[in-house]
């Protein structure tokens, strides 16, 4: 198995929504917001080659919006999606697998590409970016994004999510906590940020690394109270982050981080304060 970082870009958001109710005076130390109050974010995704198959972790958010959605996040950096594929020496085509941790516009909106050089009365049709990949979800996550709530509505967007089913591509994992996706992958399934999200646990020379997607977005969050406002069910993620900081503590987990701005990936340390990181490093150096 070899592991890749394929950074997609960065993008800002709010810093009390992705910080919830802890103040302002203690966040912006962490993570400095600009003149109106955006904090920069990564979208970080993770490449696994893994015997003949090559599975892609999330995919960022895409580009086939309009300039009026991309103005409310405010894209930036020289990372694209095309680009960290090609620097490792991959292309979309090269994928098989697309495994989508939940369907978040800004996890899942790579996955599907307006195409512009199709036959006269298909411009512009919405296709599967990978095209010789099978898009990997679950079928409560899915039932949850299809038919999303008010609350997430806007996160939920229909043309990153129907044309998977469309294309035929989609499957679904069973939920099961600890199930096998692969022979060094098992999946662990949380709901307090979203029903049903999906985080691959991997087994890689003999550690185990745990991709965060949205229960950790940065290092920033290990702190049990520091939770997202967009989370559906905060205090189900407080209990699952309790739960996943103290095993992974006991275990020596490494976890990689899907937005931190900065670090990829760290190891944590019981402190005075609580469960904290430890070292912080990048995936190449495992």
């Amino acid at each position: 198995m070899k592991l890749y970082s394929i950074n997609t870009g960065y993008f800002k958001l709010d810093g009390g929504a992705m910080f919830g109710v802890v103040p302002k005076s203690m966040w912006q130390k962490l993570n400095p917001p600009d003149e109106n109050n955006m904090c920069s974010w990564a979208m970080r995704c993770l490449l696994i080659e893994d015997g003949e198959r090559l599975i892609l972790v999330d995919n960022g958010m895409g580009d086939k919006q309009d300039e009026k959605f991309f103005g409310h996040y405010y894209l930036h950096g020289e990372d694209t999606l095309d680009g960290s594929l090609e620097k490792n020496g991959f292309s979309k085509d090269d994928v098989t697998d697309v495994f989508l941790t939940h369907l978040h516009f800004d996890h899942c909106g790579g996955s599907i590409e307006k195409k512009g050089d199709l036959p006269a009365g298909q411009a512009g049709k919405l296709v599967p970016a990978f095209k010789n990949a099978t898009y990997w979800s679950n079928e409560v996550h899915w039932e949850w994004a299809a038919n999303p709530n008010d609350r997430e509505k806007a996160s939920f967007l229909k043309e990153n999510i129907l044309p998977i089913e469309q294309s035929g591509k989609l499957k679904f994992i069973e939920v099961k906590d600890g199930i096998s996706y692969s022979e060094n992958i098992a999946v662990r399934f949380m709901n307090g940020h979203t029903e049903a999200m999906m985080l691959p646990q991997l087994n890689y020379n003999g550690k185990t690394i745990v991709y965060m997607a949205d229960l950790l977005p940065s290092v920033a969050h290990i702190p049990v109270p520091y939770i997202m406002a967009y989370d559906t069910q905060p205090l189900q993620t407080l209990q699952e982050k309790k739960s996943f900081l103290t095993e992974a503590h006991q275990k020596d987990y490494i976890l990689f981080f899907e937005h931190d701005p900065l670090i990829e990936c760290c190891t944590l340390q019981l402190t005075e304060k609580g469960i904290r990181s430890k070292d912080t490093f990048y995936l190449s150096d495992i």
